[in-house]
């Protein structure tokens, strides 16, 4: 009995430092203390703490209690705004990753206490739906997050709204474009799930001129509305997995084209493929290790017959070229080889300035002689007319 009270005594405190946490990330800039922000955070940005609090109330969800589940989705669904405050305003910096994390907790709290709670999931949804516009890999924003995300949102909802599914499905496909393989394979393996679940949505895949065979009440494609209920993405086309079939990474070309040849076939058989977490985490290895297949031996072969009776112009030449997952070597060449198109550029603006400072000198030269001979004019002239006077007297 002792044991119990002291683990509910300790579970209230750890949930009271979580909301404690969530008040403190939903307050404005303006209202929190002035102190020096970079000696108080350091590195680990303006909420430290937010991150592990979002872990704990997504791994522990199942144990608040019901009277605070009201205010826990109020304050997520702040937070997964970027905690803008109530007139409009931006009222902190959150990152992407951790709006994120903002929408996982809460599908997780709806999950475990879905008999108990009756909330509406839109606001998260559309939150989502924008938040895939601004992910940046190049913004430290992580890609595991985003993965989670896929899976908790879109993969484990067991059915969706036609228009939200049919707006996400042509969001990940535009997603998948404008980000590196291990995202890309996350976000096709996504929209290969909506596709499964939502037979309809397949009309997509459809080439007609007019978009898809499907439209809803939005006969017209808006792409940057905030709203996917309102986006009309029935009336488009997958035309973005036609550039994906074409990718450099053979995984995510192969996964486009099967996405490509799925039949809109209500009773259609697919196998199981993997979660978006998986997919990220192996193609994000393999992202170190993986170089594209490249032609340069042959090339090297036909350049090797036509520079045998001709001189290399450079030292950059085709029997040097290295092999190229010798990433050191290859960086070593390229800069050997700017170097030296660096120095001839040097060398050539040196020497225009040398021939204009050589002519200017010349010119220079040039007018002090015309200048003298002007002084010693009139002196012939003075020397002439004495001349002329001295013999005419």
């Amino acid at each position: 009995m002792e044991r119990r009270s002291m683990q509910s005594e300790t579970l209230s405190a750890v949930f009271q430092t979580y909301f404690r946490i969530l008040k403190h990330a939903m307050q404005p800039a303006a209202t929190r203390s002035k102190v020096n922000t970079s000696l108080l955070y350091g590195a680990f940005g303006a909420y430290p703490l937010l991150s592990p609090c979002l872990n704990g109330l997504g791994k522990f969800s199942h144990l608040i209690d019901l009277d605070f589940m009201g205010d826990l989705m109020t304050s997520l669904k702040t937070l997964a705004c970027g905690g803008s405050n109530s007139d409009g305003s931006p009222g902190n910096c959150l990152t992407v990753s951790e709006c994120l994390r903002c929408c996982i907790v809460a599908f997780k709290v709806m999950r475990n206490n879905l008999d108990a709670l009756n909330v509406d999931l839109q606001d998260f949804f559309a939150q989502f739906y924008n938040l895939l516009l601004e992910y940046r890999p190049d913004r430290e924003d992580r890609g595991e997050v985003l993965a989670e995300a896929l899976k908790m949102i879109l993969c484990d909802v067991r059915q969706h709204d036609m228009q939200r599914a049919a707006a996400f499905v042509k969001r990940l496909a535009t997603f998948s474009l404008c980000v590196g393989t291990a995202e890309s394979m996350a976000a096709l393996v996504t929209l290969y799930h909506l596709l499964l679940k939502n037979a309809k949505c397949r009309n997509l895949l459809e080439n007609d001129a007019g978009g898809g065979s499907v439209s809803g009440s939005v006969v017209k494609y808006h792409p940057y509305v905030s709203d996917p209920n309102l986006s009309g993405a029935l009336s488009s086309v997958l035309w973005e997995l036609s550039l994906l079939s074409k990718h450099y990474h053979p995984a995510v070309k192969e996964m486009a084209s099967s996405i490509l040849s799925m039949s809109t076939a209500h009773n259609q058989i697919h196998l199981s493929i993997k979660s978006p977490p998986e997919a990220f985490g192996e193609y994000s290895l393999e992202r170190e290790s993986f170089t594209p297949k490249s032609k340069l031996g042959t090339l090297n072969r036909k350049r090797k017959k036509g520079s045998e009776s001709s001189k290399p112009s450079s030292n950059w030449s085709t029997t040097d070229m290295v092999n190229p997952g010798d990433e050191e070597e290859v960086k070593k060449r390229f800069s050997e080889h700017f170097m030296l198109l660096r120095d001839i550029a040097e060398n050539e603006r040196l020497r225009g300035e040398l021939n204009h400072t050589m002519s200017s000198i010349q010119l220079y030269e040039e007018y002090k002689r015309q200048k003298k001979r002007k002084q010693e004019d009139p002196k012939t002239r003075k020397k002439g007319k004495s001349k002329f006077s001295v013999e005419s007297s």
